[in-house]
């Protein structure tokens, strides 16, 4: 059914992320899915990286590892904006398409007052992407 699931990370919070991983892991294995772990980060220097090609490095031995956990084949993709506060939707919106991507499952939030002025990056995803999008509580 799917053949190819992204999957967005913030190296930043990769904490708060396992059980949207664990869940797209799972869908990988049962399908036999390749699983496409994005992330989205700024060519300046951050807490996680100093380059762009530093990011890259590190995303992809972040899938490496999962995938390894989960037994299944996975890559990287590194997405460099100017400001990947504003630019996150377009951007993810975006890696769905050039990843040709037929799922993507992600890492939700626990709602807040502020969702009710600003949509939630996978609400967004969810509404502008044309793959089904599997946000994860």
């Amino acid at each position: 059914m799917f053949k190819r699931i992204m999957v967005p990370v913030d190296l930043t919070h990769a904490d708060r992320l396992q059980k949207a991983l664990d869940v797209a892991g799972d869908l990988a294995a049962h399908y036999g899915a390749k699983l496409i772990y994005v992330g989205v980060s700024a060519s300046t220097p951050s807490s996680i990286a100093h380059t762009p090609e530093e990011y890259g490095e590190k995303l992809a031995v972040f899938a490496k590892a999962k995938a390894l956990a989960a037994g299944v084949e996975a890559e990287s993709v590194p997405v460099i904006t100017h400001d990947p506060a504003v630019d996150l939707d377009p951007a993810l919106v975006k890696a769905v398409l050039d990843t040709d991507a037929d799922l993507v499952v992600m890492a939700s939030h626990i709602p807040g007052i502020a969702d009710h002025f600003w949509p939630s990056n996978g609400g967004t995803v969810a509404s502008r992407a044309k793959v089904s999008v599997m946000v994860v509580r």
